[in-house]
């Protein structure tokens, strides 16, 4: 069902959801350039980058972190004690599960982030949490054909469920879904992410 929220403007929570950076599992195709461990502190990095980013744009207790792999890791820890954000682990689930139970957590709209979006800046998350007060979803597409950020109003099943994740066609058919429900969205701006090793070079070289 696509039901249209009545418009309020309670605070904005913004939610990331990231892996613990273990060797061999985390961003796994950046390890033909940077072997296991690089590929795991490359993850790492990205989601320090992208934590902090949330919280010079938010207050960090609005800001959190939804854990996978190993949720009492000792990298997420440190970063609770380094920001004050709130550590959650992450539902069961695909992705779109996932992201929904994030955005769902708490009342009034929520933004989730990908924690491989550097690019995602403070000002461009302000941005996003002020076109909130104005539209039902927000949205910044990706340049591979996906997003690197989400935030809705309200719970809007149909944007999470049977979507092709990982493919280039998300962000078209969340598009397509978002006209067929009669929803108003904001693009403000296209970003990429850092997942092959092409994206790793071009976020490290200066």
């Amino acid at each position: 069902m696509c039901a249209k929220p009545c418009m309020t403007h309670p605070p904005v929570t913004l939610h990331l959801l990231a892996k613990a950076p273990l060797a061999g599992v985390a961003k796994t195709r950046l390890i033909p350039l940077l072997g296991e461990q690089g590929a795991a502190d490359a993850h790492a990095e990205l989601v320090r980058c992208c934590v902090n980013h949330a919280c010079q744009a938010l207050p960090a207790e609005n800001v959190t972190l939804w854990t996978a792999l190993e949720h009492e890791h000792p990298f997420f820890t440190q970063l609770r004690a380094d920001y004050s954000i709130g550590l959650k682990p992450q539902s069961e689930g695909d992705l779109g599960a996932r992201m929904r139970h994030a955005l769902g957590d708490a009342p009034g709209p929520a933004m989730v982030m990908g924690s491989d979006c550097p690019r995602i800046t403070p000002a461009l998350i302000r941005l996003c949490a002020t076109q909130l007060a104005h539209h039902n979803v927000v949205i910044l597409p990706a340049e591979d054909g996906g997003y690197g950020l989400i935030g809705t109003q309200d719970d809007y099943p149909t944007l999470f469920s049977d979507m092709p994740w990982g493919s280039e066609h998300v962000f078209a058919e969340t598009r397509a879904r978002l006209t067929a429900c009669e929803l108003t969205a904001s693009y403000p701006k296209t970003i990429w992410d850092v997942d092959r090793p092409e994206d790793w070079q071009r976020w490290s070289l200066p």
